[in-house]
């Protein structure tokens, strides 16, 4: 009796074991592609929502005033650190009157139209200015005055490099040269 049940009992496992296999191979074939597809599906719906949502959002007249809002705030900061190229001229005269208003000497300034460096990567709106400036300075103060007053230009003057020569025994003066940096915005069109 006992082998009966046991034969009974051993084709039963062997049967659902079989049928285990065969739903699980068919699950992976069939179930789990799709349910991966679903979610996918679900993200891009997810992402499309999010930019109906803000594509909503963008119509409404209160979202465009506070971004014109924020543009414009962002044009100002941009005007600290960036000179239009019709401005760029002006630049050599101001700072030939931040030398001038700090008292220093044989005062000369130099545009160079390339920077010697290599850049990677050209940007199409914004270029990198050098001037080169030197003079005589009496003390370390006026030196520290020029270049202070320099760096708080506006737009900013970056100070790339500078030199100081120590004056002979016979002359009190000091020589200092210096490779000054701005970015300037490129004219439209070229």
């Amino acid at each position: 009796m006992k082998s009966v049940y046991g034969k009974y009992f051993t084709k039963v496992a062997l049967i659902w074991s079989g049928c285990f296999v065969l739903f699980f191979f068919i699950y992976m074939l069939t179930l789990a592609p799709q349910k991966n597809s679903k979610e996918q599906l679900e993200k891009q719906l997810a992402e499309k929502k999010r930019m109906h949502n803000s594509a909503l959002e963008a119509a409404q007249e209160e979202t465009k005033i506070q971004l014109n809002e924020q543009i414009e705030h962002l044009r100002d900061e941009l005007k600290n650190f960036v000179i239009d190229f019709e401005d760029s001229v002006n630049l050599t005269f101001d700072i030939s009157q931040i030398a001038g208003g700090k008292g220093v000497t044989s005062f000369s300034l130099e545009t160079k139209k390339d920077s010697g460096r290599e850049t990677e990567k050209s940007d199409k709106y914004i270029s990198e200015s050098h001037i080169d400036i030197s003079f005589s300075t009496m003390d370390f103060s006026q030196f520290a005055a020029l270049l202070n007053a320099l760096e708080r230009h506006r737009p900013v003057i970056f100070v790339d490099k500078f030199a100081i020569t120590r004056s002979d025994k016979g002359s009190s003066e000091h020589q200092v040269n210096m490779n000054l940096a701005v970015f300037v915005r490129k004219m439209r069109g070229s």
